[in-house]
């Protein structure tokens, strides 16, 4: 199952990160998971977020650039080899990753994975095949 995430488009400038996670804060909105990758000139926050919708909305709202695109999370084992052991059964299928970021909850015994490829339906078949576990859009909005 794909999950929804917000990638946020930031000119790399102190105060940007803070201002949109009180935006997201004061729209009662909760942050899951997050990524930051930067450049000079500007950052890509991808954030997996407890009400999408919400989130998006608010951000428009402050003119942040913002867009909602798909990604697979995956339940990994939380031990030495856990990763390891996906990764293994995505090279076999030949399935690129552009590129991933995890978290860790506190009320599971696995880490979750957020995983984006171009091969989004080719990814979960190979997941299902495995018997791995795929984590939907309400598991995550409820940890």
């Amino acid at each position: 199952m794909k999950i929804k995430q917000i990638a946020v488009f930031l000119e790399n400038k102190k105060g940007r990160l803070a201002e949109v996670t009180r935006v997201l804060s004061e729209a009662g909105v909760n942050i899951r998971a997050l990524s930051l990758a930067d450049t000079a000139d500007f950052g890509i926050l991808r954030l997996i977020v407890n009400d999408t919708e919400k989130a998006l909305a608010a951000l428009k709202i402050k003119e942040f650039v913002a867009q909602v695109n798909e990604v697979i999370a995956v339940e990994i084992e939380d031990k030495p080899g856990g990763l390891s052991k996906i990764l293994d059964v995505f090279e076999k299928e030949n399935i690129n990753i552009e590129y991933m970021y995890a978290f860790v909850e506190k009320h599971v015994d696995n880490a979750i994975v957020i995983f984006r490829t171009d091969e989004h339906q080719k990814m979960i078949d190979v997941l299902g095949k495995h018997k791995i576990g795929i984590v939907s859009n309400d598991v995550l909005k409820n940890l």
